[in-house]
């Protein structure tokens, strides 16, 4: 494993696939089960930059802080190193941005919430 992996990163979507942590991170990233509350996820039509066809339409998940404990979204805490959080963010970056949030553990880590400009 690359340097130690010291950062969470609270992973709710593509992250979380093998094939998708096999090409930014080189290796399948240890995670825990979590909830990010305060948040609700849905779903929108949009072009994603980081696809092979970048015109090519598809499905992105957006984030939406809430507030209510009412809402939840579960998800996985990647165990990265610094390193690895920086691939994350160059893999991210197009459409998201980085922030700090407690999930139901009670851990920080980060996580990636959409830029407002590539909300479709």
């Amino acid at each position: 494993m690359p340097g130690s992996a010291d950062q969470l990163l609270f992973a709710y979507g593509t992250l979380l696939r093998p094939t998708t942590q096999l090409d930014v991170f080189g290796r399948l990233v240890h995670a825990d089960d979590d909830i990010l509350p305060g948040y609700a996820l849905r779903y929108c039509d949009g072009e994603d930059p980081r696809a092979a066809d970048p015109a090519a339409h598809t499905v992105l998940p957006l984030l939406r802080p809430t507030g209510s404990e009412l809402d939840k979204v579960p998800g996985q805490l990647l165990h990265l190193s610094p390193d690895e959080l920086d691939a994350a963010d160059e893999f991210q970056v197009p459409l998201y941005r980085r922030a700090r949030v407690t999930v139901a553990s009670g851990r920080r880590a980060w996580l990636y919430l959409r830029r407002p400009e590539a909300t479709a």
